[in-house]
């Protein structure tokens, strides 16, 4: 749920559930596009219920920027194939640019919300479906792949122990 997409809400999942009368279409909840967007992703996730599929855990925080350029901010840029030190997320992927003093950006898991916040979301996604797949995405371009992924596995265990 990406502002720049046709379902950038709980409200328009629906909505497209409904107009099209499908039995197939729900979300992979990034609860960090929903962070950014300043929603309640727990009350989120609670909304949807059986909508959301599965999920990733990413998080994100507010910057500075978002006074002057708000959090629907577009101005990233594209990264070109040639350059030097882009942040890679995948198989010949990466991030794109983020402006001089963003309004947000992605952190790694624990970098903008607490476990507690985390235990939440769990705790949120095991009432739709205890076996949910969790998937951890990693974008914090202050870490490395795995310094990254190893702080978000931290802080997630530590989350899920306080279920």
């Amino acid at each position: 749920m990406h502002p720049h997409n046709v379902v950038f809400s709980p409200v328009t999942l629906q909505r497209l559930v409904d107009e099209v009368g499908a039995a197939n279409i729900g979300a992979e909840m990034d609860p960090s596009h929903l962070m950014w967007q300043g929603k309640d992703v727990v009350a989120s996730v609670k909304w949807l219920g059986p909508l959301v599929f599965h999920a990733a855990a990413k998080d994100a925080t507010l910057c500075p920027g978002a006074d002057i350029r708000g959090v629907l901010d577009t101005s990233f840029t594209r990264v070109p194939a040639d350059a030097p030190g882009k942040v890679p997320t995948g198989y010949g992927f990466w991030c794109t640019a983020w402006p001089q003093n963003p309004a947000w950006k992605f952190v790694a898991v624990g970098a903008g919300n607490d476990v507690p916040y985390w235990t939440e979301f769990l705790r949120a996604l095991a009432e739709i479906d205890p076996d949910m797949a969790v998937n951890i995405e990693h974008e914090d371009a202050a870490y490395s792949r795995t310094d990254g992924l190893a702080l978000a596995a931290k802080n997630l265990r530590s989350a899920a122990s306080a279920l």
